[in-house]
């Protein structure tokens, strides 16, 4: 079964200008000039049942507009699309009972009140029977290590803890497609794992499928499948997950500071050390030169370690270098 399909799908907005200079300014108050932003830019792709798809690209790239077409709160300028089966901006109200959605930085929990408080009244959104809907905050709360945080307001959450309580949230009617715009935005390490592994369980046990937008690498190697950037609210790229990263991702950075100082010439075989401290050193490395094991290994004959943090190229980076591979390509074909 197909959960996602789109094609050609645009979407332009009409802006005003802003006029340079006083006498810019008044003449736009009675003439004002205005520009047509394309902000998705005739894509195609889908979405089978039970799978996860993420959608990548810089700020301003699309994004989060295809996720609001696909949600049926923008309408498309001109395309096709079909999520579950139904048309979202023409049948948003039937839609809404089959998805989730999150919108890292648009809470829906209510602030002031107590989490299940929010579980419960989405429960008589959705028309679940009240049994259902405890059994159902029960599975959440322990799937997502919420217990000890139903009955805590909102606003004495942590980032991490509400975010956990948003996604759950988004789950309480079983819904087969779940959103995820930018979920992990703004959480530390340990909380961006929790809910990576809560949301790839979820996936498993009841076949939700899943659509992630996200600017962290970590969420696509842990979340998804398939990836999609875009660029310009155009597709430049799109394969499975494990190709992008033995093709992009095999730059890592390495940093690791040790119990007694280290030599100031420190060095190492096969990698770049990019910064020497009297305890520390960072070093970087290309996986298909040398394994990460192997980089470790040697880093643990050296000293007694402290600390180690290993961490990807980030996704900004990534996107620019296929970016210009692919007009690199166009123009050789030119």
């Amino acid at each position: 079964m197909t959960v996602i399909q789109i094609s050609n799908l645009r979407k332009t907005f009409t802006t005003k200008r802003k006029a340079a200079g006083l006498g810019g300014s008044v003449r736009s108050i009675f003439r004002p000039q205005h520009q047509v932003v394309e902000a998705v830019r005739g894509i195609s792709f889908d979405l089978g049942e039970g799978g996860r798809l993420g959608l990548i690209g810089p700020n301003g790239a699309g994004k989060s507009t295809t996720i609001k077409i696909l949600t049926g709160i923008l309408f498309p300028t001109e395309g096709e699309a079909s999520v579950l089966g139904y048309v979202p901006w023409k049948e948003r109200r039937q839609l809404a009972y089959h998805i989730g959605t999150v919108f890292g930085q648009r809470p829906q929990l209510w602030y002031h009140l107590p989490a299940i408080d929010t579980f419960q009244l989405f429960g008589k959104i959705y028309e679940l029977e009240d049994k259902d809907v405890k059994q159902r905050i029960s599975f959440l709360a322990e799937a997502f290590e919420i217990e000890d945080l139903l009955e805590t307001p909102v606003r004495k959450l942590s980032l991490g803890q509400r975010m956990r309580c948003e996604i759950a949230a988004s789950l309480i009617h079983r819904p087969k497609l779940l959103l995820l715009d930018e979920p992990s935005i703004g959480l530390d390490v340990v909380a961006k794992q929790r809910i990576r592994d809560t949301i790839r369980r979820m996936n498993e046990m009841e076949n939700v499928s899943v659509l992630l937008t996200s600017h962290d690498a970590g969420d696509l190697e842990a979340l998804c499948k398939r990836v999609i950037i875009i660029n310009h609210g155009q597709i430049v790229y799109q394969d499975r997950v494990s190709n992008l990263k033995r093709r992009y991702l095999t730059t890592k950075e390495v940093g690791v500071r040790y119990a007694r100082p280290i030599p100031k010439d420190f060095t190492m075989p096969d990698v770049n050390i990019l910064k020497v401290g009297k305890y520390g050193v960072k070093l970087g490395f290309d996986t298909r030169q040398i394994p990460a094991d192997v980089v470790l290994a040697r880093l643990a004959e050296s000293g007694d370690l402290v600390d180690i943090t290993i961490s990807d190229p980030s996704l900004e980076e990534v996107i620019a270098k296929i970016y210009q591979e692919v007009e690199g390509a166009k123009e050789a074909q030119a």
